[in-house]
């Protein structure tokens, strides 16, 4: 790597812009003076006559190296972001006709993928008991720490269940075949095989419903007031759960989702049916809804879930 010394006089005079007129505090300088001395290389390593000469496909493998070596997207973002300065600084002095690093962008950082909670702590919300809550509610927030936990259900999916399959209802659970019917994203409707602790809340839960639920109202859960349970809601009484079962983190109902496909894939190792429980948007419908694979989503299931004991 280049030192000050080594660099383009444009690359110098640039940096002296930045100390002298934009009067940039020193780390920020270093952080621009290392970004340009990195310039400095990729011009030198590909032959180029100055660094001001440079042109978009230059920048782009550059920009693809600096991924290649490592750096975190928004490393790479902060060199660019320094290069750009320096062109455009250029173009006011008339070195250059176009800056060659307008348009190109750092690789998009990876998204992380959400927490699981360990098999123990998903087990010990899903069995937390609540001495002091009501026992409709305790009821209800079993059941859907089940359902969330044990069928891997969106939050969306869960609160869109109704007590029965009508030609209105975006989703039910079939008890008698163990089987919860959902519609996913984009309208894609998939069967996901429910475990025996889950079936368990289940009856326990509806035979406390009528004593919450609104008279005609379809929903499975309901909130106190007798209508259909909002997302919002079992956010809140979830947090409150793993608040009470002594958690050492904030639960969302996603977190839930991405433990059970976890648990379930360090248990089967069967990544495309862990794909097919969750419903994502590259499994065709054709590939969720033939028998066969239902089938064999239900095998994988019983055999691998923590949750999914002998019914």
């Amino acid at each position: 790597m280049h030192d000050a010394a080594g660099l383009d006089d444009d690359l110098r005079r640039h940096l002296v812009h930045l100390e002298v007129e934009r009067r940039l505090a020193q780390r920020t300088l270093a952080l621009y003076r290392d970004a340009l001395q990195r310039l400095q290389t990729f011009a030198d390593e590909a032959k180029l006559a100055s660094p001001r000469v440079a042109q978009v496909h230059h920048v782009r493998r550059w920009a693809a190296q600096l991924h290649a070596q490592g750096l975190a997207s928004r490393s790479i973002a902060l060199i660019l972001s320094a290069w750009r300065g320096f062109y455009r600084w250029a173009g006011r002095e008339g070195l250059v006709t176009l800056n060659p690093v307008e348009g190109v962008r750092a690789p998009k950082a990876a998204k992380p993928l959400p927490k699981a909670l360990s098999v123990d702590h998903a087990v010990a919300l899903a069995e937390q008991a609540d001495e002091h809550s009501d026992p409709a509610l305790a009821a209800r927030d079993h059941c859907i720490v089940e359902l969330l936990y044990g069928c891997g259900l969106r939050v969306g999916e869960l609160v869109a269940l109704d007590v029965q399959p009508s030609g209105t209802a975006a989703g039910w659970i079939d008890a008698l075949d163990a089987t919860a019917h959902v519609l996913g994203k984009g309208g894609k409707r998939r069967s996901v095989p429910v475990g025996g602790p889950a079936l368990s809340a289940l009856r326990a839960w509806l035979e406390q419903r009528a004593g919450m639920a609104a008279h005609g109202e379809p929903a499975l859960f309901v909130s106190q007031r007798g209508t259909r349970l909002t997302a919002s809601q079992v956010r809140s009484r979830l947090k409150t759960r793993a608040l009470q079962a002594g958690l050492p983190t904030h639960v969302h109902p996603h977190m839930l989702r991405h433990s059970f496909a976890s648990h379930l894939l360090q248990s089967s190792g069967d990544l495309r049916a862990v794909q097919e429980l969750l419903g994502h948007a590259n499994i065709t419908t054709t590939q969720v809804y033939t028998k066969l694979d239902f089938q064999h989503l239900a095998k994988v299931y019983d055999a691998a879930h923590p949750r999914a004991k002998k019914r």
